[in-house]
Formats: structure tokens, sequence, C-alpha cells
């Protein structure tokens, strides 16, 4: 299967920021969770794919081609899903359909129709009396309108209730059934993501921090809870970052087996959530939440 979206050695500067050195693929017939902190390089990897922004380095290419050569060629095989609606408030669903239609060469009403009776939207409804899920819903029936081959979603679940963004997540698993479609979303909703991403890729103060397989993710970490009087100056070095109270701790590993042989039965072990690993690879240090433990901990 080929790739359907390709990152090497990206480099843009700003004058806080650097978003440095990122690579990552995309292969067809897959989804990619891509996911850090606000101000990671979530928004700016995205809009140099869109070449929206002009890179200082690197290579983007998209369907195989240079997205900066090709920038036509490919936005026309496109479908970009924003967390916020950027169409015309006034104007009815159909209406807004037939400005859109215009930029493309393949769209398809007969497809945008189907999409509004799936999500029982009514076409002569304004797009300033839609719900943020019946919002969301118009710009993803608008994106798969025009026979896109990559969908590229930022924070397409955020503020919508359990039900939609179930539905929503159906749907994405859906589509991707077509293996000449790949999908990349960007959301703060971890948990969504470990339902239906083949891959996550971690995006850290402007690096990446890992891109593999979620399954792969989920299993190389380990949340390990026990006694803050078990940790040591040399133990502590077993883990990537430490929340120690005075009720106990709760730590990030990667090794495991090594845990197990100098602990045995005095912790327990957990497979963490996304979002657990998001948020101690953030620290990756020793947190002491509180004063009086944390004085203890650097004596011990």
């Amino acid at each position: 299967m080929s790739n359907i979206l390709e990152i090497k050695g990206l480099t843009k500067t700003y004058k806080n920021f650097k978003l440095d050195n990122v690579s990552l693929n995309l292969e067809r017939g897959y989804i990619m969770g891509f996911i850090g902190e606000n101000g990671a390089g979530k928004t700016t990897t995205i809009k140099l794919i869109m070449n929206l922004l002009k890179r200082d380095s690197g290579e983007i290419k998209v369907f195989d081609k240079d997205n900066i050569r090709f920038s036509q060629e490919i936005k026309e095989k496109i479908g970009f899903v924003y967390d916020d609606c950027f169409y015309y408030e006034k104007l009815s669903i159909k209406d807004n359909a037939k400005v859109i239609s215009n930029f493309y060469k393949e769209w398809s009403f007969d497809t945008f129709n189907s999409y509004l009776r799936k999500f029982g939207l009514n076409e002569k409804q304004k797009v300033k009396e839609l719900s943020k899920g019946m919002k969301m819903k118009f710009a993803i029936s608008l994106a798969l309108s025009h026979n896109a081959e990559f969908l590229i979603m930022d924070e397409p679940t955020a503020g919508l209730d359990p039900v939609v963004r179930a539905e929503l997540l159906d749907l994405f698993q859906e589509i991707i059934q077509d293996e000449k479609i790949g999908i990349l979303i960007s959301t703060h909703i971890t948990s969504d993501l470990e339902k239906i991403a083949d891959y996550i890729t971690y995006i850290r103060k402007g690096k990446i921090e890992f891109s593999k397989p979620t399954i792969e993710v989920l299993e190389e970490y380990k949340i390990v809870k026990g006694d803050t009087k078990l940790l040591n100056e040399e133990n502590k070095k077993l883990f990537i970052s430490i929340n120690a109270t005075e009720f106990g701790f709760e730590a990030l590993t990667k090794n495991e087996e090594k845990i197990k042989e100098v602990f045995k039965d005095k912790v327990i072990l957990e497979r963490p959530t996304l979002e657990d690993i998001m948020v101690m690879k953030s620290q990756e240090n020793i947190q002491d939440l509180s004063t009086k433990y944390g004085r203890e901990i650097s004596s011990l």
C-alpha cells in the first residue's frame, strides 16, 4: 500500500517556536491520530501540508507529489474539516454547497445529498441555525463530496455529545474501508483515537516524540503505582516521570520487566491511556505534588 502522506525533515521557525525536523508517513487505508499539547506544532504542520504556510526546509509529499509544485491538484483530492464552521452563516446548506462546488472538478451533488440524508440534515436550513454537531456533519458532508482521497480533520469531535461523537467515529471507520483513502485526525480527545486510529503521532514542543501503531504505543508504556517510600535515586531512573504525593506515587515507564524485577509485587502495573502517556511524557521528571513529600523523596 502506497503512502498518502510523506513528511521528511520539515522545519518552520517563528520568533518563539520552531517546528523541528518533523518526519512522518501515512499509508492509504489507515487513520492516524495527531496529538500534542496546545502550541506543540499540530496546526503549523497541517497548514504546511495544505501549503498555507511556507516551510523553511524539508519535504512534503501528498499522493507522492510535492505539495507546493502540485498544490492545486493535491487540494482537489483533500477533504479538510476545521474545528469551527467557516462557511456562509446566512446561507442555507444547499446554497453553501453550490458555492463550494465551484472549487472542485469532481464535485457530486448526489454524494452530498446522500450524506445530508444520512445525517438527517435539511438542505434548506441556514448554517447559523445549526447546532455544533450539525455543523460538523455539514462540514464532513462537504469534505466527502468531491471524491477526496485524503481527509484532514482538526478537532472533528470537540464539543460534541457522546452520541454524535460515536456516530462520526463509526463514519470514519466506514470511510477507511475504501483502502485508497487516508485520514489524519488532530484532536485532544485521545479516547476517540484509541477506538479508531491505526497510528498515533505525538508532537511535543515542535518535535515528533513518536509515530507508530496505536497498539504498540499502548503496549510499550505502563503506569506504575506504589508507596512513595519505595522510591530511591537509583530506581527512579526506571521512570519517565513520577507524580508523588503523601498517598503514594504514580509513574510512567517503558521498563516493565525491570520494574517487576526491582519492585516485585510491591507495585501495581496498569495499561495507560493515550491521555496518560501524553500528560506524563509532557512532564518527564518527578512532579512533587506535595511539598512535604517532595523533600522526603529527594532525600531518599
